[in-house]
């Protein structure tokens, strides 16, 4: 006897996708399975950054070089800022190279959702991608703006410390701390679009609680270990003593700057969680 057609040919599996209510997981295993796409959308991001550009990637270097052209002049000579027993421009250049890392990655971040609307509203992917992919971007100038630092520092006939090698823990660090406030404030702006003018504002303010322009040796405990709790401290006095070794490891800064970083990441995450069923409706 013959089975009826239905049983012969092969089902079809059913994703059916329901909005989700509350604080739900994050799904990371999910993002994992499109791990393609976060590629292939930062990739875009490198591209769309220089496209049409006249220098293109050499904005790379001229941010982070007349940045420190500038500190040099008004904190360094006209100021007399203490540099550790570091000439101040090297000082200075290896404070900005993280924290240009960090601010485009926060920058780009932060408006990623209402600039992919249009991807946001046609298909369905891990949203989470989006912010990932606009962090992961700026590494490609992290590169560029580390060989820039590493010839300034052979004209100043400087050579990098063994500890090098740890770079790329600062630069994981940078990245958790541009990531979770990505997530924080990109999952805002598409609610309330006036989010994205308090982003140079926030930078600005940012970049001078960090120490980029001075040492963090200006202050003293129990207000260096507190001071510490902006996430950003911790990765540029650790990205200090990994190129030039500019103190003892600032193990204590490190760890209170790795703890706030966790914290920002974690909360941001399941924010952006929550708010990512409303996104393709408002944005």
């Amino acid at each position: 006897m013959r089975a009826p057609l239905a049983y012969t040919q092969k089902r079809t599996p059913l994703l059916v996708l329901r909005p989700t209510t509350g604080w739900v997981s994050l799904k990371l295993r999910e993002l994992w399975d499109y791990r393609e796409l976060v590629y292939f959308l930062t990739w875009r991001e490198v591209k769309v950054r220089y496209k049409q550009t006249a220098l293109g990637a050499a904005w790379a270097i001229i941010q982070p070089l007349f940045t420190m052209l500038v500190f040099s002049l008004f904190f360094g000579r006209l100021g007399k800022m203490p540099s550790d027993g570091i000439p101040y421009p090297i000082f200075t250049l290896a404070g900005l190279v993280p924290w240009m890392f960090f601010a485009n990655g926060l920058a780009q971040s932060s408006t990623s959702l209402v600039v992919n609307s249009n991807l946001l509203t046609k298909v369905y992917f891990p949203r989470l991608a989006i912010p990932v992919s606009a962090v992961l971007s700026g590494c490609v100038d992290f590169g560029i703006s580390l060989v820039l630092l590493v010839g300034m520092m052979a004209c100043y006939r400087l050579a990098p410390t063994g500890h090098i090698v740890f770079v790329p823990v600062f630069l994981l660090l940078a990245f958790v701390t541009a990531l979770g406030v990505g997530f924080w404030l990109s999952a805002l702006n598409v609610e309330y679009r006036d989010v994205r003018y308090t982003i140079p504002f926030l930078t600005q303010f940012w970049m001078f609680a960090t120490p980029i322009a001075y040492p963090s040796s200006l202050l003293h405990e129990p207000w260096k270990s507190i001071y510490g709790l902006n996430p950003m401290v911790g990765v540029v006095e650790g990205f200090r003593w990994a190129v030039v070794g500019s103190q003892p490891a600032p193990t204590g800064v490190l760890a209170a700057s790795s703890l706030a970083a966790l914290i920002i990441l974690v909360t941001g995450s399941y924010y952006f969680r929550r708010m990512e069923k409303g996104f393709a409706d408002i944005v």
